[in-house]
């Protein structure tokens, strides 16, 4: 890799907090399905809009990685990458056909608030996946990229993700992603944003997933389950 020994190299504490949030809320989110009353469509809409919500955060995540973070591991880590990364992609294109079955389930229970069960189901599938994956991830990928990947080069992909977030979601997103992150790790993703972005995402983040999580969980302060739920 041509780079300048003293280019700084991959923070990869932020996708210690990311899973941290996918792993409480496509945790949390059967049962939140499955508690849905068949018929009751307002409610439906409550929770289908917040299963749509996390399904996207899922699929820009993976995405990133698929286009950002493989190509440079296989290319600079050799064997290291070669020992992993197919499997990586291989859960990706599970990952990707459990979502796609959410996906397809959720437009008529948001209408109708019926089929819940089944959409319970194929949750608790794309959840089972996803969890599976994040651990491995975690062991063997973030190293590596910790190694091979420079700061400058990680930031792309949570650019990425965020370059096709609508923009109102976005303080959202990270409120929910700041519910269980360390202090430290929340100053260094900021670090890099615009001035007011820096100001003002601390405090208008966790107030909007308060006021979101109390509609979707019925409390501000849901469990937090990220960091146990290997």
């Amino acid at each position: 890799m041509n780079q300048n020994h003293r280019e700084a190299m991959a923070d990869v504490r932020d996708m210690y907090m990311a899973h941290a949030a996918l792993r409480r809320e496509f945790s949390l989110l059967p049962q939140l399905v499955r508690d849905v009353a068949p018929g009751d469509a307002q409610r439906a809409e409550v929770v289908g809009a917040h299963t749509d919500l996390l399904c996207n955060v899922l699929h820009l995540h993976h995405e990133g990685e698929d286009l950002l973070l493989w190509p440079r591991l296989v290319e600079r880590a050799g064997a290291e990458a070669a020992a992993i990364v197919p499997t990586m992609e291989a859960q990706h294109h599970a990952i990707e056909e459990a979502h796609a079955a959410v996906v397809a389930l959720l437009p008529e229970w948001r209408r109708t608030g019926r089929g819940g069960e089944q959409l319970a189901d194929a949750v608790e599938h794309l959840r089972a996946a996803l969890i599976e994956h994040m651990a491995m991830e975690e062991t063997q990928i973030l190293p590596l990229a910790q190694r091979y990947v420079t700061a400058a080069e990680w930031m792309q992909l949570g650019e990425h993700g965020l370059a096709k977030t609508p923009k109102k979601q976005a303080p959202l997103i990270f409120g929910l992603a700041m519910y269980e992150g360390d202090p430290e790790v929340i100053k260094a993703v900021l670090a890099h944003a615009p001035l007011p972005a820096r100001l003002l995402m601390p405090i208008i983040g966790p107030r909007l997933f308060a006021a979101h999580a109390k509609r979707v969980h019925g409390t501000a302060t849901p469990p937090r389950i990220g960091a146990n739920a290997h």
